[in-house]
């Protein structure tokens, strides 16, 4: 099955390490991923967790842009509240100036951080989120051709005539609803928030408007995947994951845990654990197979974007080599059982 699979990675700060080994390892795996096949690799804004090192998300993807050659780069996303369009646009249109045709630029209206980060940001984010909608069509409209802005006589330079593709980002029917009405992709954060997925894809697919930019939806799936030569193996990486999920269920979060045999999960919250790891594929790659033939039989997405937060570095990229043996071994929409 030939179905594109892109990379997440949020520049993991992991137990015992630091974030320059961090863009180190973010440089390796674009260009692991660049090297296997892989369509694209996109950063995210976060801020004020330890463990996330993508903060300056367009720094980030400058670095990694230098250091590799074809593969697409972006953010997923950027979080457009803490920021004036205007701003993103040349950033944006700066990179896609110095790597023609291959940046990306995912937009969420998450603030990426707790109230501590909406203050030292220095937002009103009650307002800055209302006007999510008006500042994602003010921000495309910078990047259009000189002569064809509709929104603003300001120029964005670099940026204008760049037209970066944009994407919605969200893990609720709001960012679904967005992107259908403006006629962009839509990518759902099911890697740790999968409960209105079904229901987003679908909205997104009902109410989508043709546009520029598109002339039909395209889908995209977040997942995580933790595939090794064996279950146990797989297991015991994933431990990782769980532990992270579990701290910030817990408000404990620290850097990216080191793996554990025999993870026990507290049980008064694994029921919580457990649904938010619904959209994980874990195993080995006839495991990892089945797991992501299941999601396609659900939902069909037009592609899968790959979260995995490993600890080990050398486990991660093994892990990327055995998602596409699964792709290959992905059933037919007809086939699944």
């Amino acid at each position: 099955m030939d179905m594109p699979f892109s990379i997440l990675d949020l520049a993991h700060v992991v137990e015992g390490s630091h974030a320059g080994e961090s863009f180190e390892k973010c440089v390796a795996t674009a260009q692991h991923a660049e090297k296997l096949g892989y369509k694209r690799v996109w950063y995210a804004e976060h801020h004020n967790i330890a463990s996330v090192a993508s903060s300056a998300t367009s720094v980030l993807i400058a670095h990694v842009a230098a250091h590799t050659k074809s593969i697409r780069l972006g953010a997923g996303g950027i979080m457009l509240p803490n920021h004036s369009p205007l701003v993103i646009a040349e950033q944006f249109g700066t990179l896609a100036t110095l790597h023609p045709g291959r940046i990306d630029l995912g937009l969420g209206r998450a603030p990426g951080g707790d109230m501590g980060v909406i203050r030292a940001l220095r937002k009103d984010y009650e307002r800055a989120g209302n006007r999510f909608p008006a500042d994602v069509e003010e921000l495309m409209d910078y990047m259009r051709p000189a002569g064809e802005h509709e929104l603003t006589q300001v120029r964005a330079i670099p940026g204008e005539g760049t037209d970066v593709p944009v994407y919605i980002l969200g893990s609720s029917l709001f960012g679904a609803q967005l992107a259908a009405r403006l006629g962009l992709p839509y990518a759902f954060a099911s890697h740790f928030a999968p409960q209105h997925l079904i229901q987003a894809a679908d909205i997104y697919r009902a109410q989508f408007q043709p546009s520029r930019h598109l002339s039909k939806p395209h889908f995209i799936m977040a997942c995580n995947i933790f595939a090794a030569e064996t279950e146990e193996e797989a297991d015991y990486h994933f431990s990782t994951l769980i532990q992270a999920f579990v701290g910030i269920i817990t408000n404990q979060r620290g850097l990216t845990p080191r793996p554990v045999k025999n993870l026990e999960v507290p049980a008064a919250i694994q029921p919580h654990v457990e649904a938010m790891l619904q959209g994980s594929a874990v195993g080995t790659v006839d495991q990892v197979a089945a797991r992501m033939s299941r999601f396609q039989d659900l939902l069909s997405p037009d592609e899968y974007i790959i979260s995995m937060p490993f600890h080990d570095h050398a486990a991660r990229l093994r892990s990327m080599e055995l998602a596409l043996e699964a792709r290959a071994k992905m059933a037919p929409l007809d086939k699944v059982a």
